[in-house]
C-alpha cells in the first residue's frame, strides 16, 4: 500500500513537474509586433551561441524622475532570420515575436523571440527649419 502511495504521488510530482516546464518555457504566452530603429544585433554566448538584438521604439518612459528611451531587447532563433537583420542596423524595422514566459540557453538570452521581419525602411531624414 505505502509502494502504490509513493509511486502515485512520485507520478503526480514528474508530471507536475513536465506541465510547469512545457508552460513556463515551451508555451507561447502572446504574440506581438513591436517597430522601431535597429540598435544593435549580435551572435555571442559561451556555450550556446544566440542572436540578441535591440529595437529602440520612439518616445520615452519615466522611470524613477528621469526620462529613458523605450528599448525592446529580443533574441533570434533562426539564423536567415539574424542575417537580414545584421543588415538592417539603424534603419525602422517592423519584427514579429512570440513571448515565452521564461528563456532557454540554446533560444536566447530573452524571452521575446523574434521570428520574421514584416518591413524595412529606411530612417526619415529631418531638415533643420532655417
Amino acid at each position: 500500500m505505502i509502494k502504490r502511495i509513493g509511486c502515485v504521488a512520485a507520478l503526480v510530482v514528474i508530471v507536475a513537474a513536465g506541465l510547469f516546464i512545457g508552460f513556463k518555457y515551451f508555451w507561447v504566452f502572446g504574440e506581438g509586433v513591436k517597430a522601431g530603429e535597429l540598435n544593435f544585433i549580435t551572435y555571442k554566448g559561451y556555450i550556446f551561441k544566440t542572436y540578441e538584438g535591440r529595437l529602440i521604439q520612439s518616445g520615452f518612459r519615466g522611470g524613477q524622475g528621469t526620462l529613458v528611451s523605450n528599448e525592446f531587447d529580443f533574441s533570434v532563433e533562426r539564423k536567415d532570420v539574424a542575417d537580414s537583420l545584421m543588415r538592417c542596423s539603424g534603419k525602422v524595422v517592423e519584427l514579429h515575436y512570440k513571448e515565452y514566459k521564461g528563456s532557454l540557453a540554446w533560444r536566447g538570452m530573452s524571452e521575446y523571440v523574434v521570428d520574421s521581419i514584416i518591413s524595412v525602411k529606411s530612417p526619415a531624414i529631418g531638415t533643420l527649419a532655417e
